[in-house]
């Protein structure tokens, strides 16, 4: 079960990552954009969400700085650093090999 926990961190990093990837953005903004691309597959809990912001600010992937929101709001926007753009390359590139070799299992008719 602790496997299954950290893989789920682990993809939620990375789907924060890809999101920051595009600019700046605030805690909401990232939840919407995740819920969006996936058609409302994946949706993220907002207490999961901002630990993992936390947790890659931490580890110096992630900067923040406060700013004004789209609705005249207080917002602290998060964006990526230089280690975060590696680590979103890195990330991504394992995440594929991981995602192709499952898919190489489901998909075997032998």
């Amino acid at each position: 079960m602790a496997e299954s926990l950290d893989l789920l961190k682990g993809t939620l990093d990375l789907l924060v990552l890809r999101t920051l990837a595009w600019g700046p953005a605030h805690g909401y903004a990232v939840s919407r954009w995740i819920a969006e691309r996936t058609r409302d597959v994946l949706t993220v809990e907002e207490a999961a969400l901002y630990q993992a912001l936390h947790r890659l600010e931490r580890r110096g992937l992630v900067e923040s700085e406060w700013g004004v929101s789209e609705n005249n709001r207080r917002a602290k926007y998060y964006s990526l650093t230089n280690a975060g753009r590696r680590e979103l390359r890195a990330e991504s590139q394992a995440w594929r090999q991981y995602a192709a070799a499952v898919f190489r299992v489901l998909d075997f008719a032998g």
